[in-house]
């Protein structure tokens, strides 16, 4: 199976890395910069947590027609720069090839097969429709990421906790294309669920992120910092209140309050979010999958949502006054 990683940061590098030292597949790479250079020069470095490192070639260029087509393009950049990349992949698709988005938040598919949202884009993540224009939905293979890994030089992924990957067919049930996709994941060392209403485990972790991520990039706090001050705790909850309402209205409902989850996540320790984390790289932070879209559904149904449009108001003016989120007549972004 050729496999390409399109955005070799923490998580592209992570999964294209694990990918060709199994030799579970013929990973190749889109890069650019430091990390082209790195790759072309050193190939995959993954470092676990014990300290040894894995490596393994790979071909890697900042041209997708010099790789050809794939059976596999695992989309790993960050949110605002889809909409930049997307018409940029045509040279690697193929009548059969798969495309898996493993990213932050909510896709620019989401909609679809939601009856209540009808068949307008979702202008927070997919603008003007550009996205889904450029990537047919019939080879979209959907997936949720609970690994942490960080870059701590050009090409080299750190691996912090977690192997599991959740994929699924957008349309719900299970089907022989994800079952061989999992299968090469997992002779490659990830954790693979395979599910049959991905949508659902999307919006799970959308739920659990939503607050976390912004609160930590507005406060630089940890995580368990944030959830041990009674008055963010009781905002959090608010939020998630309000996202556990649209969810049941697309359905994506959730089985769990607020407080069981905040427990989930202290269990994990004390860690920077990643939307922290960009904050601090000075990179663009993904504001728009996790919490501006997640205000757009719940105009599209009808929910109020005051909580999280405090949260997006107070987030997006951070991010623009230290020039990491567009201004209102600015660009989506740039490639991270």
């Amino acid at each position: 199976m050729k496999v390409c990683i399109y955005g070799a940061g923490a998580i592209g590098g992570l999964i294209g890395g694990w990918l060709a030292a199994s030799g579970a597949a013929e990973v190749s790479a889109v890069a650019r910069g430091a990390t082209l250079a790195a790759l072309q020069r050193d190939g995959w470095r993954v470092r676990g947590g014990d300290g040894e490192e894995r490596r393994a070639p790979v071909r890697a260029s900042a041209d997708p027609a010099e790789l050809g087509v794939q059976d596999v393009v695992v989309i790993a950049v960050k949110g605002p720069a889809l909409a930049e990349v997307s018409p940029r992949l045509a040279p690697l698709l193929g009548p059969d090839t798969i495309v898996l988005p493993a990213m932050n938040g909510v896709p620019w598919w989401f909609g679809a097969g939601a009856p209540a949202l009808g068949d307008a884009p979702l202008e927070s993540v997919d603008p003007g429709g550009l996205i889904g224009r450029s990537i047919d939905l019939a080879r979209v293979v959907g997936c949720v990421v609970h690994i942490a890994a960080a870059t701590s030089a050009p090409g080299l992924v750190e691996h912090r906790m977690g192997r599991k990957l959740i994929i699924g067919e957008p349309a719900g049930g299970m089907s022989p294309r994800v079952d061989a996709l999992a299968g090469v994941l997992e002779r490659a060392g990830l954790e693979v669920e395979r599910s049959a209403d991905v949508r659902r485990a999307i919006w799970y972790k959308l739920w659990g992120n939503l607050t976390i991520n912004p609160i930590a990039a507005l406060t630089g706090a940890p995580s368990d910092r944030i959830l041990t001050d009674p008055l963010v705790r009781d905002f959090c909850s608010a939020a998630m209140r309000e996202a556990a309402e649209i969810g049941a209205r697309i359905g994506c409902a959730i089985d769990q309050n607020p407080e069981d989850r905040h427990k989930v996540t202290l269990r994990l320790g004390s860690f920077k979010a990643s939307m922290l984390q960009d904050v601090e790289a000075g990179r663009p932070i993904e504001l728009d999958g996790i919490v501006g879209v997640t205000r757009e559904l719940g105009q599209r149904v009808g929910v109020p949502t005051p909580s999280i449009d405090a949260l997006l108001g107070l987030t997006r003016l951070m991010g623009r006054m230290r020039g990491l989120y567009p201004d209102a007549d600015g660009p989506a972004g740039s490639i991270g």
